[in-house]
Order: structure tokens, then sequence, then C-alpha cells
């Protein structure tokens, strides 16, 4: 008795600090942004000369490669003008060497293209940034009648009233066109009225990708081409619908328990949210247009885009947001997360200084663009390297752990089980069900986790999906509802056979006393 209640009581204890534990652990994730441990530890800028060569940006690369065992990236830093080192470093899921010709998916830094293609219809007179979507846009229509006052400035700046909260887009079937994409906003309500709120959601950018390619005239690929791509000079550079046709369908890595796991990426709409696809070098060309060098595209085009919008108090201007660096420098960022591949783009406009990074790992297990990002930017300013690795990296071991004393605790649960039926059979059912009632705790939170995940990330996904954001995480919380529906199953069927069992020995009693009743001449034959 006391065995299994120090075990339910431990189970609950358990349950209790690992939900605290999983709320602080995201958070601070959120929080640092890069999710890196040792964050804390930068010092302050030293005396030294601040600024980075190609020697050492690729010494720090291969270092954090090897202290990592990060499979892939590729890595371009330019300083005003000039690009200062344009490399492809490691191998893709497929086993090939990645080159600073390989094509990687940039994701979410798609958005500062698409907007910038946008602005470009703006500038040229054929839209209204200030205007509804349906003006030029009919067919986009909502289950929310305030979706015919969003405006084309909204949709890039994010602030139309759209949200995960009210379209899940990635837990639904992924259309193939951007036509359709929009089609399935026609369900949909407004999270917030447009232009009051900024709320980060993909479909704002598949909806300014139709409407360009609608006013237009060309498919968005083509237009973006002709708009952006080819005046940069960025050949290399291209924007597709859907992650099976990314290089190698999407396929990248996960990290979990210290090790790398090769994945498939599941298919997602991704044209004009995160749908492009880049190099190196071609990176080192936008990276230098967005410094305000050259004269392709208008510069109070790339400003724009680059300029909060302040609704709100909102930081984000159209596919970057403003921030600050460790120093204090203002810094203009945007991070992009694919299931399998993680990238960012940053901006010192003070300094003139440009990173871009793309790894082939996924979103949290591995935040290895940010970090490398970072950890230049600390170069930069004359901080000392951080040493600083995935997030994952030390909390998987504790996960880990967790899970395997979940295990652990749903076998003794399941091997004290019948003792507990037999001390519990013969009491009153309600009882025994509020003994068993704490054990709907870990399935309900194995099976609300992706809802967790989603309000702390402010992204609604699948407990699938969660498989790739942070494997042990789902681990640990399935392992957790196992034991506890193992428990629970072991329990009742001991208790069932128990009550089964004496049932049948009452009823034989009842029989032997009704046989041992009956009159000796009553039972003779006649």
């Amino acid at each position: 008795m006391r065995g299994i209640a120090a075990t339910a009581a431990i189970s609950g204890v358990l349950l209790m600090t690992g939900l605290l534990m999983t709320g602080l652990l995201i958070t601070g994730l959120l929080i640092t942004g890069s999710g890196a441990v040792a964050a804390t530890t930068r010092a302050a800028p030293s005396d030294g000369r601040p600024g980075l060569t190609a020697e050492s940006v690729d010494r720090y690369v291969r270092d954090y490669m090897r202290r990592t065992d990060l499979p892939g990236a590729v890595v371009t830093v330019v300083k005003d003008d000039t690009v200062v080192y344009a490399a492809g470093l490691g191998h893709t899921a497929g086993g090939e060497a990645i080159t600073a010709d390989t094509p990687m998916p940039l994701a979410s830094l798609s958005k500062s293209f698409t907007a910038l293609a946008v602005l470009r219809l703006a500038d040229q007179g054929r839209i209204d940034l200030d205007a509804p979507v349906r003006r030029y846009l009919p067919e986009f229509t909502m289950a929310d009648p305030r979706a015919g006052q969003i405006t084309v400035r909204q949709l890039l700046q994010q602030t139309s009233g759209m949200s995960d909260r009210t379209f899940p887009e990635l837990t639904l079937p992924a259309p193939d066109d951007l036509k359709d994409a929009v089609a399935m906003l026609r369900t949909a309500p407004l999270a917030a009225p447009p232009g009051t709120r900024m709320i980060y959601h993909n479909p704002n950018y598949a909806v300014a990708a139709r409407l360009a390619e609608v006013v237009s005239g060309t498919p968005f690929a083509d237009f973006m081409a002709a708009t952006v791509f080819r005046p940069l000079g960025m050949t290399s550079t291209r924007t597709v619908d859907t992650t099976e046709e990314l290089p190698g369908a999407g396929a990248g890595y996960i990290r979990a328990y210290g090790r790398l796991i090769e994945r498939a990426h599941p298919k997602w709409f991704v044209n004009g949210s995160y749908g492009v696809v880049s190099t190196t070098h071609d990176l080192g060309k936008w990276l230098i247009t967005q410094n305000g060098h050259g004269d392709a595209l208008p510069r109070d085009l790339v400003t724009a885009t680059q300029t909060p919008s302040g609704v709100g108090g909102s930081t984000y201007g159209m596919g970057w947001s403003a921030e600050r660096t460790a120093g204090g420098a203002q810094m203009l960022r945007h991070t992009g997360w694919l299931l399998t591949h993680n990238s960012a783009q940053t901006l010192l406009p003070a300094s003139g200084w440009g990173i871009a990074v793309v790894t082939d790992t996924g979103m949290i297990s591995g935040d290895d663009a940010l970090i490398i990002s970072d950890g230049l930017v600390d170069m930069i300013e004359g901080r000392p390297d951080a040493h600083a690795v995935p997030f994952t990296t030390s909390a998987d071991p504790w996960l880990g752990g967790l899970s395997l004393l979940n295990l652990a605790l749903g076998l003794t649960g399941v091997l004290r089980s019948r003792r507990w039926a037999a001390r519990r059979a013969r009491r009153r059912t309600w009882r025994m069900a509020a003994r068993l009632a704490p054990y709907a705790l870990p399935v309900a939170f194995y099976l609300g986790l992706a809802e967790l995940a989603g309000l702390l990330l402010n992204r609604v996904g699948t407990l699938g999906q969660l498989t790739y954001v942070w494997l042990a995480l789902y681990v640990w919380a399935a392992t957790g509802a196992l034991a506890a529906v193992a428990v629970v199953a072991a329990r009742l069927v001991h208790t069932a056979r128990l009550v089964h069992t004496a049932r049948l020995v009452h009823a034989v009693r009842l029989r032997r006393r009704a046989v041992g009743s009956v009159p000796a001449w009553a039972s003779e034959t006649h």
C-alpha cells in the first residue's frame, strides 16, 4: 500500500516538476532567442579591434561544427559592399558535399524577398499599399467581414489580424499553389481587428505573393526572378511552392540525445512566406543590397522593408525585425525555421556588417544558424567566443533520464497492480476511480503537448511535428502517458479479475448453502 502510494506521489511530483521544467526551458529558449546555453556568459566588449576576417570566420564555423557535430551549413559574411566570407561546409542529408554553390532553403528569410517584390509593384504605381487587398485580389475572402479592411501593408507588416490560432495552417493538408493557399482562408476568422496587433502568420505572405502574381499577370516565381533575383545578379536563387520542390525534398537532420537523426520533411506549402532557395554567393549580393550598396533596387524600398511598423509596439517591419546586440548596437534580423533546416540573416547598420547562415538542422532541436550568427556578432563587437551549443544539447539528457524514470515507475506500478487491486477490490467504485484519476494527468499532458508548445511558440502544430521540433520532450511526455495507461490498465484488469473471482466464489457458496438446505427425501428420485 505504501509503495503504491509512494509511486503515485512520485509520479505526481514528476509531472508537476516536468510541466514547470518544460515551461521554463521553452520560455528560456524564446527569451534568449538562440536557445544557446552559456548565453549569459558573454563578456563586455574587449579593447581589441573588433571585426572579422575570412580566416577568423572559417576557424569559428569549423570549430562550431566540430563541437556540435553540425552536419552542414552555408555561411556568408559581408562588410559594406565587400564579401568577406562565403562558403559551404559539411554535407547534406543526401550525403552530398555542401559548397558555396549548393542551394539551401532560406525558410522564413523568404519574407524579406517577397516584401521587396511587392513594394516594387507599389513603386511602379500598380498597387497602393494602404488599399484593401480585395481591390487587387477579389478572391481573398475570409469568414470574417473585417477581412475586407485588410490592406497590402498590413499583410507585409503581419498586422492583418490573421493568426495560427484561427487558421492553424501547419495542421491542415498543404495546398499545391498560391491560388489554393488563398482559397483555404475562406473558412478562417480573424484573431484581431486589422491594423491593431502584430501577429506572425505565414499566410500573410502567401496572400501577398498571390496578389503580386495576379497584379503582374505572371507566376510568382517568374515575378520574383524579374523584380528581385535577376536585378541583384542572384542567378542561382528561386522560389518554390512546396517543400517537395526544395533540394532533397527538404530532408535534413534533427538533434536528439546528443545524436543527429536524418529526417524527411513532410509536405508544407511554402511559397511567398518561406519558399526561397539560394546559395552563399547569392546571399552575399543580397546582404550587400540590404546594407544600402548598389543601385539595382531603389534604396527607399529596401529601407521600407527594414523599418518597424510600430503597431502595438511592434519591432517588425516587412521581413525584418529591429533588435539590439549584446553590446547594445542596432541590429536588423530575421530567422527561419523548417522542421529540418534553420536560417538567420543579420545586419549591423552602424558598422556595415551583414551575416547569413543556413544549416541542415531543424527548429529548436538545432538552432545552429542563429547561434553561429550570434557568435559572429560577438566577434565583430570584440566579445570572446561563448562556446554556445543548441539548447537541447543540455536539456535532452535530463529529459532522457525522466523518460527512463517514467518507464521504471510504470513497470513498478504494473508489477504491484495485483496487490493494489487486492486491497481495493471491495471498496466503492468512486473511491477507486478517485485513486486512479491522477493518472489521467500525464495522458492529458501528452495529448495537449502540441497545444502547449503552440501557446509558448505562438505556432500551432501537431504531435507528429513535435517529434521534429523536440523529440526528447515528445518521448518524455509519451513515456509518462504510456506508464500511466499501463498502470491503470493493469490495476483495472486485476481488479476485474478479483471481482469476477469473488462473484464466482459467492455464487458457489450460495449454491452449496441452497443444496445443503434441501431435505434428504427431496433429493431422492421417484
